[in-house]
């Protein structure tokens, strides 16, 4: 476009000016009016995307003797009741929900819950509820405040003004006068300065002024249109809603469990009070077999291994005392043989001298001329001899008998048929599985005192007698011995064990099952605190053991406070 320069008064240089100014305000208007709300989102929002953040209402209460939560679906109100003290569930309890004044009963479900339903629960904003409880603990009267989410605004409702590609300019004009935003009538005020700023130019009086005008416009255009608000620029992950469902780990370590999934995990609890108990040290020891229930088999001269008639002894099988288990057919070199059979022929000669001189004496005396005490005398001498020979030859044909020490189980056996064992090889191990002891080791003086068990690696719990204590240090440490009353079947001989021995001196501190004790990510032992009814805090803890199946709480935990005894290590697990 070309303007004549010569214009009397200026005027076409100041339409142009004006025009260009008028484009520049229309320009910020469309940042300016699409400021507010956005949130850069390049797809549609859900419907349900405020009811999403805002999670499943629900409302979580307790008092000394009941925990209460309750979750809201539609209008029906679900209601899980535990006993406060140990989480227990409350079942056979009458419970009713008072809602705008209008008191109904909850009806219990076969899961151990409660239901209710009313439309007043359902309405928005925040509902007070008193709950009443009635059950075996006493009654209690619970109120809480169930808060309902707004329902979310429809998506053409919620659109934040961004200009949409195909869309007439008129259409779009007329769309945006008609809402009725503040955005508007800021668009609106925008393009009447620019118009009169547009107009200004056209005088060359107040062409200086117009100009400083527009630029104080532009500044201010341009900090609105790059400060707007309401939108959300963060890109970090969310953070878990607090109306969820799922159990999870909230950024503060603490745990989120929902009250289903406390029942699913069987999760118990009990409050920290201080109690006096024995205390005890720590020993590792082994289990051995009762010396007097039981041996070891072994053959003394050594030799080959003979299976008897009903077979080599299988491991587990039950003997009696004095069944044979195996023979041993003792070795013989070729020397002692040509001993053993130049003996047995010397024998034999000896044995025909005798017999015949027997015959000879027999004859006299049935003449006459002979007495009868030459005879006995001659009898006497041989059957003296036919034992020796009979000894001499039992030598390499008699083999060794192993029999049974006692009435037990064959524990070990380390030997098969045909095999050539040397003198005292252990053949064969016989225990008495209802009769076992354990062996421990104490590098500090002996423990005196009486309640003594120990642990096996499953965890299950031995009660332990005292037997006796050695005099003499074997590794630089003090044997002691006890017995197993009422050993399981399970119990194995070698099976290394932990043996808690009573030392006689008091210990004070607060008593928890082991159970309650885990393992941090760091190693450190750790117990969980139910600090609400669905939530859990980690306590770093030092803790001194009691015995097999309790410790005793040194540091960490405080009277009166709640600490879960059953499913820790499950609450552990949740990431």
């Amino acid at each position: 476009m070309t303007f004549l320069k010569n214009d009397a008064h200026g005027r076409p240089r100041g339409r142009a000016a004006g025009l260009a100014m008028l484009i520049l305000a229309s320009c910020f208007a469309a940042p300016a009016r699409a400021g507010g709300g956005d949130d850069h989102s390049h797809g549609p929002a859900p419907a349900s995307s405020a009811a999403a953040a805002q999670g499943t209402p629900r409302i979580s209460i307790q008092s000394d003797l009941y925990q209460v939560v309750g979750t809201l679906k539609g209008d029906r109100l679900t209601l899980y009741v535990d006993r406060s003290e140990d989480n227990e569930p409350v079942t056979g309890a009458t419970v009713s929900v008072t809602v705008e004044g209008e008191a109904m009963p909850a009806a219990p479900n076969a899961d151990g819950t409660y239901a209710v339903s009313s439309p007043h629960l359902a309405e928005p904003g925040s509902n007070d509820l008193v709950i009443q409880v009635a059950g075996p603990d006493g009654e209690d009267l619970l109120i809480a405040a169930l808060v309902v989410a707004e329902p979310a605004r429809p998506v053409a409702e919620a659109g934040t003004g961004h200009v949409h590609p195909g869309m007439p300019f008129l259409a779009h004009l007329r769309e945006w006068l008609s809402q009725p935003e503040p955005g508007g009538a800021w668009a609106l005020a925008v393009f009447a300065v620019g118009l009169a700023l547009g107009l200004a130019l056209r005088s060359r009086r107040m062409r200086p002024a117009a100009f400083v005008a527009g630029a104080v416009l532009v500044v201010a255009l341009t900090g609105t249109a790059f400060a707007h608000g309401g939108e959300d620029h963060d890109h970090d992950a969310p953070t878990a809603a607090p109306g969820s469902n799922t159990p999870q780990r909230l950024p503060d370590g603490s745990v989120f469990v929902p009250k289903s999934s406390q029942r699913i995990l069987e999760v118990r609890t009990t409050t920290a009070r201080p109690t006096e108990v024995e205390g005890a040290t720590r020993l590792i020891g082994k289990v051995i077999p009762d010396p007097n229930r039981g041996g070891l088999v072994q053959s003394i001269g050594g030799g080959r291994v003979i299976a008897p008639e009903a077979g080599m002894p299988r491991l587990g099988q039950a003997v009696r005392k004095g069944e044979v288990l195996a023979r041993v057919e003792r070795p013989i070199i070729q020397a002692d043989q040509a001993i053993v059979v130049e003996k047995v022929g010397e024998i034999e000669q000896q044995i025909g001298l005798a017999e015949a001189k027997l015959a000879r004496a027999r004859k006299l005396v049935a003449s006459g001329a002979g007495t009868a005490i030459s005879v006995s005398d001659l009898e006497i001498e041989l059957e003296g001899m036919r034992r020796r020979r009979a000894a001499v030859s039992d030598i390499q044909t008699t083999p060794e008998t192993l029999t049974a020490p006692a009435d037990g189980v064959i524990a070990s056996t380390r030997v098969v048929a045909g095999q050539v064992v040397q003198p005292q090889d252990v053949l064969f191990q016989v225990i008495h599985p209802g009769s076992l002891w354990v062996e421990a080791l104490s590098f500090e003086d002996a423990p005196t005192g009486t309640g003594t068990t120990a642990l096996t690696v499953d965890g299950a719990t031995l009660r332990l007698e005292p037997k006796g204590v050695s005099r003499a240090l074997q590794q630089q440490a003090t044997v002691l011995q006890f017995a197993v009353v009422d050993p399981p079947d399970n119990l194995r001989v070698g099976q290394p064990v932990t043996v808690l021995a009573a030392t006689g001196t008091s210990a004070n501190g607060i008593v928890l099952p082991r159970n309650a004790v885990v393992r941090g990510t760091g190693g450190e032992a750790m117990v969980w605190r139910h600090a609400a009814p669905e939530r859990f805090e980690p306590r770093q803890v030092r803790v001194e053991p009691v015995d097999a199946t309790r410790v005793v709480v040194r540091a960490g935990v405080k009277e009166g406070e709640r600490v879960v005894v059953r499913g820790a290590d499950l609450i552990n697990q949740i990431r």
